[in-house]
């Protein structure tokens, strides 16, 4: 086991909090409505407008994960070039602008319109100037539901399906080959400014990264978005198995690339979800 029991346990119910949080923002954007067509009843889906006149990007379901996998290359790419050249002022004000976004995308949910981009801004804030573990832990568990808001309207099972597939491969090379993801993570750590989980320990940290929470979010979001709430949380419980079961084999001091064992927990869940 890499990290301590209570440790193991405590990222592990962080991941199944930020998934059904996540869901929930999802769902709070989302409106099913049954019509009638051609004597029969079938489902509506529509989304609510994002506020502020946010504008979701213009993807087409069924290649939408070709964008949104070159968007993550390039992000990423950006990324390595800030913690390269030790840009961390940049890389500051970027991580600041990413969390106030998200955050208010994902509060208007319970706050509304007038309160949630200040709301959003001054938590935000407060991430980068207190950089506490509980504030960070806490905020993760809104942000990826907030980001799932925007990108799940324009995806499909297939669509999605394709990206978890890229992103997993993409993964593996990051991880065990190139190993420039790992040199991010420790990058941002030592920052206190990580996307993701962070849960320090002793001399230690547990550590799953930003990527690893919100891409099975985009998935059980689109299972919720074409079956159900009971369905997607089957998706939702599987991922969580898939994340136990690699905490459970990992060992101490070594990095491993949780997408493939996500993606796999994913498809399982689906796999469910079609036999039901």
């Amino acid at each position: 086991m890499k990290h301590a029991l209570h440790i193991t346990l405590i990222l592990l119910v962080l991941f199944f909090v930020a998934q059904v949080v996540g869901l929930g923002i999802v769902d709070g954007y989302l409106e099913k409505k049954q019509i009638e067509v051609d004597g029969h009843l079938v489902t509506n889906v529509t989304w609510e407008a994002l506020p502020y006149d946010i504008e979701r990007p213009a993807f087409k379901e069924e290649t939408s994960f070709l964008p949104m996998f070159f968007i993550i290359l390039a992000a990423t790419a950006v990324l390595l070039v800030l913690m390269k050249f030790k840009l961390f002022k940049i890389w500051t004000f970027w991580y600041f602008l990413s969390v106030w976004f998200c955050l208010t995308i994902a509060l208007f949910v319970v706050v509304g319109e007038k309160y949630a981009m200040i709301l959003a801004g001054v938590v935000a804030a407060a991430k980068i100037f207190w950089r506490h573990p509980v504030l960070h832990n806490l905020t993760e568990l809104l942000i990826y539901g907030g980001l799932a808001a925007v990108f799940v309207p324009f995806l499909n099972v297939l669509s999605v399906s394709i990206l978890l597939i890229l992103i997993s491969i993409y993964d593996a090379i990051a991880v065990w080959r190139t190993k420039h993801m790992v040199a991010m993570a420790e990058a941002q750590t030592k920052l206190k400014l990580f996307a993701g989980l962070f849960i320090p320990y002793g001399k230690k940290k547990a550590v799953l990264g930003g990527g690893d929470i919100g891409f099975p979010l985009f998935f059980s979001g689109v299972i919720m978005k074409q079956f159900g709430w009971m369905e997607s949380l089957i998706v939702v419980s599987m991922v969580t198995l898939a994340l136990l079961f690699l905490l459970l084999k990992s060992e101490k001091n070594t990095y491993y690339p949780a997408m493939p064992f996500l993606s796999a927990g994913c498809f399982v869940g689906f796999f469910l979800v079609w036999l039901l």
